[in-house]
């Protein structure tokens, strides 16, 4: 059975392997950073004020993250290993909880952060479990080539959480780009750092 993308332009090299990032291996990157930030937001000799940047950072790495996989993640995995059917609806469930937990957060302080960080190190432990049958049936060029589809579904997704939006497609390939772009909105206008890399760079004078 393969993974149900659209088909590649055609080749005269039957062995063709597009260029890009396995989604296993995306997945696994961002799931360590994932954990890593999670440890951060419950670290408590972290300042309140750095402690916000992890947060925000989390929030909006989470969300993109979430995105993705639900957009083509679940969807591959679903139909390609069929008795992940159940693990991909538990996970979906999963998400909107963790995309909930997210949202309610009050502040810095918030002693919620805890429960966000476990379901974080919990979502990361679930779906490594479907990554696995999936790169057993998957080529590399299909898995590749999701995780490319990832990557430009990343680049497109909300920055903050929005569990009552749709998670399944078709509507969640329509619906999250547009939230997206008002999220990214709100943080040019706000300054919020959103990216790993911000954490990094040192706050305004």
């Amino acid at each position: 059975m393969t993974v149900p993308l659209p088909p590649l332009p055609p080749a005269a090299d039957d062995a063709y392997r597009p260029g890009g990032s396995s989604v296993d291996d995306l997945v696994d990157r961002e799931h360590r950073q994932l954990l890593g930030l999670a440890d951060q937001v419950t670290d408590p000799d972290l300042a309140a004020e750095r402690r916000r940047e992890v947060v925000d950072v989390l929030t909006a790495a989470v969300s993109r993250h979430l995105s993705a996989e639900e957009q083509y993640l679940f969807p591959a995995a679903r139909a390609a290993v069929p008795d992940s059917a159940e693990l991909v609806d538990r996970e979906i469930e999963g998400d909107a909880a963790l995309l909930t937990a997210l949202k309610g957060l009050s502040g810095p302080d918030d002693p919620a952060l805890a429960e966000v960080a476990d379901r974080v190190r919990r979502h990361v432990a679930r779906v490594a479990a479907l990554v696995a049958p999936l790169r057993e049936v998957a080529t590399d060029a299909e898995l590749i080539r999701l995780g490319n589809r990832w990557q430009i579904a990343e680049e497109a997704a909300p920055t903050r959480p929005h569990p009552g939006t749709p998670a399944t497609p078709p509507w969640n390939k329509i619906v999250e780009p547009a939230v997206g772009v008002v999220d990214k909105l709100r943080d040019a206008v706000t300054g919020r750092r959103t990216q790993l890399a911000d954490l990094e760079r040192q706050p305004k004078a």
